[in-house]
């Protein structure tokens, strides 16, 4: 009976050693499972704008790797839901989180310090960590590639701005843009009209009317969205689009667009994370990199504004000179960026003027 008893054990606790082996087994990822990158998105892919670009860098991610990499992403998150969506996430055992919204800054730095053998990406963020980074791209250096076909374009001089909030990365662009538009046209102003929104279509069309309204022939903007360019077309103006090749979704009344393409960016850093090369840093990439880039003209910019578009964007890519090289001269006409000298990055990061031909306040 006891030996009986003594078999019986000896079977149950190797069963039970089967059992806890075959559960570790379970928990370990096998080798030629996926690596899973997220994405959280401040907006949808259908605005044809900023949250389409990053989705588009999202799909060049499958294309690129297959079956090796599994991506994920969930759209208009709220800063408020941010944190709920990273943990979740993160639970579901995805190794790289991407999220391309400033306002996610300080939540994704928690997350990071939560979940340490995560890498994390904020798009145009500041903060930093051993595995959190973020990156940007000098999209001030398109805006002023686009000025230029607007200001050779109006035959009021008057250009209107659409604007989404007093910060130094729109401000940054509003700047740029009306250089370019000045270095074919002394006399142009760039009128500014902030709806304090991101993706609102209903209002930030209302503002390109009353832009349109008050006199203005070419519209330009900083949101997610396409209306302010279809009010320009509705009204026979001209337009310059952003984020897109907004001539795509619109018509040829789009002279150009500042444009987005974040695929290289994306599949360099899953890469890295798959291959163990990651490294936590600050990108700010430029027309070199193509990060950041000019759409197609439309076919009604005559050629000698291509040439002088393209002669200005040879320089830029050549390093021997930048957008925000002086002289530059606020709203006051004072000297800000003195002749030969040009602004540091710390300085355009954390720009808060106006350049003179702005119409406008910061508030």
């Amino acid at each position: 009976m006891k030996k009986g008893i003594t078999v019986l054990l000896i079977l149950m606790v190797l069963a039970s050693g089967i059992i806890m082996a075959a559960g570790q087994r379970e928990a370990v990822p096998a080798e030629d499972e996926p690596f899973k990158a997220a994405f959280i998105y401040v907006g949808s892919p259908v605005d044809y704008g900023w949250t389409f670009e990053h989705d588009t860098g999202r799909k060049a991610v499958e294309a690129e790797f297959g079956d090796a990499v599994e991506t994920a992403f969930v759209e208009n998150v709220t800063v408020g839901d941010v944190s709920r969506i990273l943990n979740q996430f993160a639970q579901q055992g995805y190794q790289i989180i991407f999220g391309n919204s400033f306002g996610y800054m300080d939540y994704m730095a928690e997350a990071a310090e939560e979940y340490p053998n995560i890498y994390f990406e904020h798009c145009s963020g500041y903060q930093l960590g051993p595995n959190k980074a973020n990156y940007f791209g000098r999209i001030y250096q398109a805006r002023y590639l686009s000025g230029i076909s607007a200001g050779a374009m109006t035959n009021t001089n008057q250009i209107g701005y659409v604007a989404a909030f007093p910060i130094p990365e729109v401000i940054r662009g509003i700047n740029a843009f009306t250089l370019g538009a000045q270095k074919v046209n002394p006399d142009v102003q760039v009128r500014v009209v902030w709806t304090n929104t991101w993706f609102d279509p209903a209002r930030e069309r209302e503002a390109a009317e009353s832009l349109l309204d008050a006199g203005v022939d070419v519209i330009a903007q900083h949101q997610d969205t396409t209306e302010p360019q279809r009010a320009a077309q509705d009204r026979g103006a001209y337009s310059i689009g952003y984020h897109s090749d907004m001539r795509s979704f619109v018509g040829d009344s789009v002279l150009s667009s500042a444009v987005w393409d974040f695929s290289g960016y994306y599949i360099d850093r899953v890469r890295a994370a798959m291959d163990g090369t990651w490294e936590s840093g600050a990108y700010w990439g430029s027309l070199n990199d193509g990060i950041v880039g000019l759409a197609e003209f439309s076919p009604l910019v005559p050629q000698d504004v291509r040439d002088i578009v393209a002669q200005e964007k040879e320089k830029i890519i050549s390093g021997a000179w930048d957008v925000f090289y002086g002289p530059v001269r606020n709203q006051q006409g004072e000297v800000v960026v003195p002749a030969g000298t040009a602004m540091t990055d710390a300085e355009m990061l954390g720009m808060t003027f106006f350049v003179e031909g702005v119409i406008g306040r910061i508030d």
